[in-house]
């Protein structure tokens, strides 16, 4: 059995990011594909992401967009560079800020579940 048949992201009801890296160019990215999106090597490795990382840009929203995420206001959503080297969107506490070390976790947000970053510890 292949590892990308073993490993489940977040996207699959999993509580885990799981990203791509090549081994012909060492190339790293997150969402998947069957082949390097840098050299086009068809043979891309499937990793388990540690969850471990840093904001790089967040934003606070206030103002629920839908019925359904009223009950989160205040949430941030972050862009989080993942310490393996790739960079991903998350909720997060809305008192996180620019450069904050962070852990994902996994948690109910309008109906689906889903990467949210709590500083670390």
């Amino acid at each position: 059995m292949s590892e990308v048949a073993e490993l489940k992201g977040w996207t699959d009801g999993a509580d885990a990011i799981v990203y791509q890296s090549c081994d012909a160019c060492r190339y790293i990215w997150y969402f998947h594909r069957a082949f390097c999106p840098s050299c086009g090597d068809a043979s891309p490795q499937t990793h388990r992401a540690s969850g471990r990382g840093t904001v790089y840009a967040a934003t606070v929203v206030r103002r629920a967009a839908t019925p359904e995420t009223k009950a989160h206001v205040p949430y941030a959503i972050l862009l989080v560079d993942l310490a393996e080297g790739f960079r991903i969107m998350a909720h997060g506490n809305a008192d996180l800020n620019l450069g904050d070390s962070i852990a994902i976790e996994f948690r109910p947000f309008a109906g689906l579940r889903t990467p949210y970053a709590v500083r670390a510890v």
